[in-house]
């Protein structure tokens, strides 16, 4: 019998496990839960162009029911993140198996309650960190468990967001922390769990330092315009800033078309009042492996990718992924399988690089190819170990302790932000 599936939140992210689930005929999706229906009916859509059958649709309200009722085996949440842990504990002690899109919540109340819940229900929790499948991390891994660098001391992790793909966190309901966590959160916890597979380690204390930098109300940079929402906005019209939703068939259908039932706009002023995270952050990590980690996050590049810095008893190790060179106005915004919309997008460049420069020996070449499908071939690899069990060397899906390891640092980074001291792990989750 097909695995009976849900699907809680169905926006553009939820695309990916849509399409993934419908591909398979080992699953079988009975229902999707949002509050908008119109979402609902996008995905419907996309499950009948597959040949499957259309799902029920629920609201929120009516989650435990829906549980219930369609007799569901696998719930796949893609909800905003503050709201994980409501569908992820409910269906845990309904005794269904969970996938959840990163971050697993957004704050530590949230998060420790979740980890009590699997271990009180011995349930199963899987968290989509999807980066640890892309070939280039894979490498990246195999050299430092090898030794290539020998014992490592400290890591140097540089994370660009350009001005288009940087800005849509501050466009969207990312904007506001208590949704997102912030990029701390959302963002950052794809690389910290990096950080921690990469090392095989864990983080003991967190320092931050951050600010909203350029985004947001008074930081002008002759780019502001004065209106609150891109669409219908003269004002919108010459701000490269801005999102044209009508000008992209699947935003237009999932967020123009659906605003009359929930009023969600997706493509706000990035500089209009209401942005309550940061855009520019510094942190420095401590690891039980007596490694440092300094890690930096800037929102605003003009060219999008990052660096990453291994040194070691035996050398250094270098990877360099360089995803845009530069970046032109309007409408680039990563969809469901990381790809870039609109016809302005910035040129890809694509260079990848991976340099192992050992002790008294010269530098070595280790660059593997760099997928530029869906987060450099991962999503599609994480889908496979998520629903085909498929075992993918190098790499494994994150389990909940893992999810809330990656977690904890942009937590404790949080708590740092606001108290100006350091912050021990331990006094933010008992993982």
């Amino acid at each position: 019998m097909p695995v009976r599936t849900a699907i809680v939140g169905t926006g553009n992210r939820a695309q990916l496990f849509t399409e993934g689930l419908a591909k398979r005929d080992e699953y079988d999706v009975v229902a999707l839960c949002d509050p908008n229906s119109v979402r609902m009916a996008f995905h419907n859509r996309m499950l009948l162009a597959a040949g499957r059958r259309t799902a029920h649709q629920w609201p929120p309200a009516r989650f435990d029911e829906m549980l219930r009722v369609e007799r569901i085996d696998l719930l796949v949440v893609t909800s905003v993140d503050a709201t994980h842990d409501r569908y992820i504990e409910a269906a845990l002690r309904a005794g269904v198996r969970v996938i959840s899109e990163k971050p697993m919540t957004t704050d530590a109340t949230k998060a420790q309650s979740i980890l009590d819940t699997v271990r009180e229900t011995g349930g199963s929790l899987s968290v989509a960190y999807n980066y640890r499948f892309n070939p280039v991390h894979r490498r990246v891994r195999e050299l430092l468990a090898e030794g290539a660098i020998g014992d490592v001391h400290s890591v140097h992790f540089e994370w660009m967001l350009d001005v288009s793909h940087g800005a849509d966190y501050f466009r969207r309901w990312h904007r506001d922390k208590a949704n997102s966590g912030g990029l701390m959160v959302h963002k950052a916890s794809h690389h910290f769990d990096l950080v921690n597979w990469w090392l095989g380690a864990e983080p003991r204390t967190v320092y931050a330092r951050g600010q909203l930098a350029f985004y947001g109300p008074g930081h002008e940079h002759g780019y502001a315009r004065d209106y609150e929402r891109a669409n219908g906005s003269p004002e919108a019209l010459d701000d490269p800033f801005a999102l044209q939703l009508a000008d992209n068939a699947t935003l237009r259908e999932l967020y123009l078309d659906a605003e009359g039932e929930d009023a969600y706009y997706r493509d706000r002023n990035v500089f209009a009042p209401g942005v309550t995270i940061e855009d520019d952050m510094a942190v420095l990590v401590s690891y039980d492996s007596g490694a440092t980690m300094s890690y930096h996050l800037t929102a605003y590049s003009p060219a999008e990718g990052y660096r990453v810095m291994f040194n070691g008893s035996r050398g250094r190790l270098e990877l360099n992924v360089e995803e845009s060179t530069w970046t032109q106005p309007h409408l680039r915004v990563e969809s469901a399988k990381g790809a870039v919309h609109g016809d302005l997008a910035a040129p890809m460049a694509g260079r990848t690089s991976i340099t192992l420069r050992p002790l008294w020996s010269p530098p070595v070449d280790h660059t593997v190819d760099h997928d530029h499908a869906g987060h450099g071939g991962a999503d599609a690899r994480v889908l496979a170990a998520l629903l085909d069990d498929s075992r993918t060397e190098g790499a494994e899906i994150a389990d909940a302790r893992q999810a809330a390891l990656a977690l904890v640092t942009g937590l404790a980074a949080n708590r740092s932000l606001e108290t100006g001291q350091p912050v021990q792990t331990a006094d933010v989750l008992k993982i």
